[in-house]
């Protein structure tokens, strides 16, 4: 393969001679101007300085033509005024108002749903509190309920004061004053039934037996709180005999034990003694058969342990009874 021959270099074009005898005239916008011996290449010479527009006659001169826009602005009226602007203005404001109210009627409609539905809640709401507050519930009839040793009409009679008073502003702090003056109470519910009636319910305190005292036979529950005092001892109630009085250990024992107690037993107990927390007896009436209980733990089972025995073995023919340890009674 042959390298290719390289092109021959090019000869700038020849610079025509200059002839000092020629006369070359520069135009411009004026006259001809003549150029002095020497040529324009002369150092030393220079050409006059002449006005750009002298001489220049009035045809010469052309006036640039207009180039119109591509669009032809819009004709202003030179009529309108301020107060056109600003209806235009308004209505402009007039209707994106418009336009926005119709994207947020969906929303508008749910907003006033949720506005009347709380609304609704509200007007139930107070008028259910002014109808309750109002004569339209009073308190008309005391109804008092779960008393047996208690005279129920007695602690109505203490409650009149609140007939009358709507339901819910009966007075608590009245009714606990009216009731404080009954020992056998031991607490109380109140419960409104609309319209009128106020039901008062009672648990009562559970007598234990009477202590003797200067004053007679003072009957007590398990916490020691009198009930009433009579000279005699109540009937179909023990009689207790401890030592330190109903604030010591031995009456709380005693009062536990006679709690844990069947029915078919508590009602054969005529006295119950002790000197300490741990030397419980009991005395059962007509055969004057005792049951040596010691102290109040597992009272329970001790219960249910004499209740067998004494179904087995009848009092009528035992002297005593020993539970102090429920898994070996002995029976005497």
């Amino acid at each position: 393969m042959q390298r290719p021959t390289p092109l021959p270099a090019s000869t700038p074009p020849a610079r025509p001679a200059w002839s000092p005898d020629e006369e070359i005239a520069f135009t411009r916008i004026g006259p001809p101007v003549a150029v002095p011996e020497g040529g324009p290449g002369d150092p030393d010479e220079t050409a006059p300085i002449e006005p750009l527009w002298h001489d220049v006659p009035d045809d010469a001169v052309r006036p640039i033509p207009f180039a119109p826009a591509a669009e032809s602005a819009p004709d202003i009226d030179p009529e309108v005024g301020v107060r056109d602007v600003w209806a235009a203005a308004r209505a402009r404001r007039r209707a994106l108002r418009a336009e926005v109210r119709r994207f947020t009627a969906r929303q508008r409609r749910r907003r006033m749903l949720w506005i009347g539905v709380a609304a609704a809640l509200v007007l139930l709401v107070l008028g259910t509190l002014g109808a309750a507050y109002s004569p339209l519930f009073a308190v008309e009839r005391v109804q008092v309920v779960g008393t047996s040793s208690l005279d129920a009409g007695a602690v109505e009679a203490a409650l009149a004061d609140q007939i009358g008073v709507p339901l819910p502003l009966v007075d608590s702090s009245a009714v606990k004053a009216a009731l404080i003056q009954f020992p056998l109470v031991e607490t109380y519910t109140l419960e409104a039934r609309p319209p009128h009636d106020l039901v008062v319910r009672i648990v009562e305190r559970t007598p234990i037996g009477s202590v003797q005292s200067a004053a007679g036979y003072t009957l007590v529950d398990a916490a020691g709180v009198a009930l009433s005092t009579t000279a005699e001892p109540p009937a179909g109630h023990p009689v207790i005999d401890v030592t330190g009085g109903v604030g010591s250990p031995a009456f709380e024992a005693v009062g536990t034990v006679f709690r844990a107690l069947p029915d078919s037993i508590r009602t054969q107990v005529t006295g119950m003694t002790a000197t300490t927390a741990n030397d419980v007896t009991l005395d059962l009436g007509g055969p004057g058969t005792s049951v040596v209980w010691g102290n109040a733990d597992d009272s329970e089972y001790k219960a249910v342990a004499l209740e067998s025995i004494m179904a087995a073995r009848p009092p009528e023919g035992v002297s005593s009874y020993d539970v102090s340890s429920p898994n070996a009674v002995v029976v005497r």
